[in-house]
C-alpha cells in the first residue's frame, strides 16, 4: 500500500492541488494539465440544495443544524438523554417535514420536486432510518412469534424484500406503480421513495436486530420473568435494551450503505448529489470535467460516511456490549 501510494498520491496531488484551477465561468478558464475546480465551484450551491429556492435556502440549513444538534446531544448527552433521543426520532421528522415543504406560518411552499443535491441524500436517509428502525423491530419480534401466522408473514416479508434488488424495487416503486394507481390517484415521487427504501431496509434491520435478540443470554429472560415480568416487559425491558446494544455495529452498516443507495432515486427524476453532477456536467461550458465532478462527489460521501462511522464508533462505547460487559 506505500508503494502504491508513493506512485499515485504526487500525481494526484499536483493534478488536484498544485496545478488546478479554482474558479471561473467556463472550461475555458482552467488550466489543461490540472484539475478545473472552477466547475465544482460555480456548481456548488447547486449540488448542496439543488434547485431548491435560493431564498429559503437558509431553512434546509436550519434543519440540518437542528438535525446536527440532536444527533450530538443523543450520542454525548449524560441527563435526559430519552429527550434527545425523543426529539430526533419524532419531532425532528415532523419539524423538518414543515420546515422543508413550507406553505404553513408563512412559510413559501417549496415543491418536492425542486429537491436535490446532497441534502435529499441526507433527507432520504434520515427518514428511511427513522421508518425502518420501529418496524424493523417489530419484524424481528414477528419472526420469533409463537403464533405461526405473524411468524411466516414476517418471514416472507423479510424474505421477500431482502431478495429483491434494490434498483429493481426502485424501479417497480417509482416507475411501475403510478401506472397501477386509479385515475386520478397520484403519489409524490419523493414519498414513493422513501416508502420504498423504508419497506427495504427495514428487512435488513429486522435481521440485525434479529441477531441481537439471540445475542442475549437466556439467563437474562429467566430472572425477568422469576422478578414477575410479563412476556411483553420482560421483551421491551430486559430483552430489546440489549439486544440493541448488540445490534449497533449492524446498524450503523446499514446506515452507511443506505446514504450510498440513495444515489440510486435518480432513476425516477430524483436529482441527489450525484444526479445534479451528471445533470451539470452536460451543460455545453463544462463539458468533459466528468473525473472532477465525480471526485468531489466522492469525497463528499466519504465524508458524511465517516462522521456516520464516528458517531457508530461513539454509540458502541457508550452503550455497546462491551460498555455493559461485567468486569472480571
Amino acid at each position: 500500500m506505500l508503494a502504491l501510494f508513493w506512485l499515485t498520491l504526487p500525481p494526484f496531488l499536483r493534478w488536484a492541488v498544485a496545478r488546478a484551477t479554482w474558479d471561473g465561468i467556463s472550461r475555458r478558464a482552467c488550466a489543461p494539465d490540472g484539475a478545473c475546480w472552477a466547475f465544482v465551484h460555480a456548481r456548488f450551491v447547486l449540488f448542496i440544495y439543488g434547485r431548491y429556492r435560493a431564498p429559503e435556502h437558509w431553512r434546509v440549513d436550519l434543519v440540518l443544524v437542528l438535525l446536527g444538534v440532536l444527533c450530538t446531544g443523543t450520542l454525548f448527552a449524560r441527563r435526559h438523554r430519552g429527550w434527545w433521543l425523543t426529539a430526533l426520532l419524532v419531532i425532528m421528522p415532523v419539524f423538518g417535514g414543515i420546515m422543508l415543504i413550507g406553505g404553513v406560518f408563512g412559510l413559501p411552499f417549496v415543491y418536492t420536486g425542486d429537491w436535490g443535491g446532497l441534502m435529499l441524500n441526507v433527507v432520504l436517509t434520515f427518514v428511511a432510518v427513522v421508518g425502518a428502525l420501529p418496524f424493523g423491530v417489530l419484524l424481528a419480534f414477528g419472526r420469533q412469534s409463537r403464533l405461526q401466522i405473524i411468524r411466516w408473514g414476517a418471514i416472507a416479508f423479510i424474505e421477500l424484500w431482502r431478495g429483491s434488488p434494490l434498483l429493481a424495487v426502485l424501479f417497480m416503486g417509482l416507475i411501475m406503480l403510478p401506472l397501477f394507481l386509479p385515475g386520478g390517484v397520484t403519489l409524490d415521487s419523493l414519498i414513493r421513495a422513501m416508502l420504498v427504501l423504508t419497506l427495504f431496509e427495514s428487512a435488513y434491520m429486522a435481521e440485525t436486530v434479529r441477531g441481537g435478540l439471540q445475542g442475549v443470554p437466556p439467563g437474562q429472560t429467566d430472572a425477568a420473568l422469576a422478578l414477575g415480568m410479563s412476556h411483553a416487559q420482560m421483551q421491551l425491558l430486559v430483552v430489546l435494551p440489549q439486544a440493541m446494544r448488540i445490534a449497533i455495529p449492524g446498524i450503523i452498516n446499514i446506515v452507511v450503505d443506505l446514504f450510498k443507495d440513495t444515489t440510486l432515486v435518480s432513476i425516477a427524476g430524483l436529482f441527489e448529489l450525484m444526479g445534479v453532477i451528471t445533470q451539470s456536467l452536460k451543460d455545453p461550458a463544462w463539458l468533459g470535467l466528468a473525473f472532477e465532478g465525480y471526485t468531489f462527489a466522492a469525497l463528499m460521501f466519504f465524508g458524511a460516511r465517516m462522521l456516520i462511522s464516528l458517531a457508530g464508533q461513539v454509540l458502541e462505547r457508550r452503550f455497546g456490549s462491551a460498555a455493559v460487559a461485567p468486569r472480571g
